[in-house]
């Protein structure tokens, strides 16, 4: 265990150089393999676990590390939690020459439930976020995230066993495996991705820019929605713009209809002749230290047409968990006050009678489900209107940018990125990020987005098809392990 348990955190390690903003692509499967390596054939039971907890800790802890900002005490809870999932994982496969097949099978489920446990889930430093960049991205049109986890696995884990060249059984069962992802590549490269109208629609994305590693205390909410009025008076006044898209919570009122701000936007609004996507965090009428997050059409008839409110929030961001419980136990819940209250609404926005549009507000771009639901309630493209501006670094930003990739794959979608601080961007249907911001720079960048319809076979089917196949695999590959073992499977 001495040696196994230290290169399985190594493969852990290099995996999360796989993810951005490092952005190794390859290193994801070099990682696999070198925990593969790490393991063995049929290690004990102990080392088994320890092994596949180091390397939940190498990764997911990197991967993951912007947490800290948000709750020291979670960020360290949550890495505990995180690799003992991976540790049950690699428990949770079978021995011999079964577990090439196995156990990608157990860590992809472990995966899955990562991405909805604990809170709601914590779908970052994924292993699609890791492919976003990489030729394997175009998989999340069949089958989503969880589709391109358990293809990375399976190739990482047979090149591992190819490496290892340990029985000639296993190596009978690497090729098979390795010919299994083939076909899922090969069948992405026809799956069907989505089809332009023919109807363009011209959006302008506003930051407003600011310095990062800030908080509402740090800086007042007028201050943050003053600079997005003045970045969007630089936009010039011209009859085919559409749209004008601003991040997420840029104004914090009571009330926003009755504010200054509301009556700010609107003369934008009206000059433009063009409607303005606001983010607005208003509080909860009647009720202390709630508050909702959403995502407003302002016309330049002064009315607010349409409204969708975050459904997904951070938690220990936007709201505290457990909170009567942890603030017994003497936690720093004061820290986040007040807590959002999630919305109910279908993730998308009315811009027109003819013309709807999916909105993913911020954290939510990283649940596929979020964006799919918006397109499959008629958005010809969708927009993620987000706040990173808290953070320090870049690890969030760009993970965020390669969810609006992912999600823009899946869905066959346009996807526009608007946030205050950085970073803002476009996102082809393919998948190819164009016109992207600085960090903390003020810009106002502008695209002719094609609406599109039509629907991905992820679209069509969601994630619970590829969790059910990945169950009813394990569970076969358990049944052969256990009902025909050979000489190189222990018995």
């Amino acid at each position: 265990m001495l040696v196994r348990v230290p290169l399985a955190l190594l493969g852990g390690l290099l995996v999360a150089m796989a993810l951005p903003p490092w952005g190794w692509w390859p290193l994801a499967f070099v990682g696999i393999a070198l925990f593969e390596f790490a393991t063995g054939i049929d290690p004990p039971r102990r080392d088994r676990f320890w092994c596949g907890a180091a390397f939940g800790l190498g990764w997911l802890a990197t991967g993951t590390a912007w947490m800290w900002q948000l709750t020291a005490p979670g960020y360290i809870v949550a890495s505990i939690v995180f690799a003992s999932l991976h540790g049950l994982a690699a428990l949770s496969g079978p021995r011999g020459r079964w577990r090439i097949v196995g156990r990608p099978l157990a860590h992809s489920l472990i995966e899955a439930v990562r991405f909805s446990f604990p809170f709601g889930g914590v779908p970052l430093a994924s292993l699609g976020i890791s492919q976003a960049a990489g030729p394997v991205a175009g998989i999340a049109r069949v089958g989503g995230v969880i589709l391109i986890t358990w293809v990375v696995f399976q190739v990482g884990f047979a090149l591992g066993a190819i490496v290892t060249a340990a029985d000639r059984p296993t190596m009978r069962f690497a090729g098979p495996a390795l010919a299994a992802t083939v076909a899922v590549f090969a069948v992405s490269l026809v799956a069907p991705r989505g089809h332009g109208t023919g109807v363009f629609v011209d959006v302008a994305a506003v930051q407003g820019g600011g310095e990062q590693g800030t908080s509402a205390t740090d800086v007042r909410s007028r201050v943050v929605t003053d600079r997005h009025l003045a970045a969007t008076a630089g936009i010039e006044a011209d009859d085919s713009l559409d749209l004008v898209v601003w991040p997420e919570n840029v104004v914090d009122v009571v009330d926003f209809e009755t504010s200054a701000e509301f009556a700010a936007i609107v003369e934008q609004s009206e000059r433009l002749g063009a409607p303005i996507a606001v983010g607005i965090t208003e509080d909860l009428p009647g009720e202390r230290h709630r508050f909702t997050n959403a995502q407003v059409i302002v016309t330049p008839d002064g009315d607010v047409t349409s409204r969708y409110d975050k459904v997904r929030r951070v938690p220990f961001g936007e709201y505290v968990p457990l909170r009567g419980l942890l603030e017994s136990l003497g936690a720093p819940v004061d820290q986040v006050p007040n807590d959002a209250v999630a919305g109910t609404t279908p993730a998308f926005l009315e811009l027109t009678d003819r013309i709807r549009v999916a909105v993913v507000i911020s954290w939510e771009v990283f649940f596929g489900g979020r964006a799919r639901e918006g397109v499959r309630e008629g958005a010809g493209f969708i927009v993620n209107p987000t706040n990173g501006a808290s953070y320090t670094g870049t690890i969030v930003q760009t993970q965020q940018v390669a969810s609006s990739r992912l999600r823009a794959i899946e869905t066959g979608r346009w996807v526009v990125q608007a946030s205050p601080t950085g970073f803002s961007a476009f996102v082809t249907p393919s998948g190819r990020v164009i016109d992207r911001t600085a960090v903390s720079e003020r810009a106002v960048i502008r695209h002719e987005v094609d609406l599109r319809e039509g629907y991905t076979w992820y679209t069509n089917l969601g994630d619970r098809p590829v969790i059910a196949l990945l169950v009813v695999g394990l569970g076969g590959t358990w049944w052969a392990a256990r009902r025909r073992p050979t000489s190189s499977d222990p018995r």
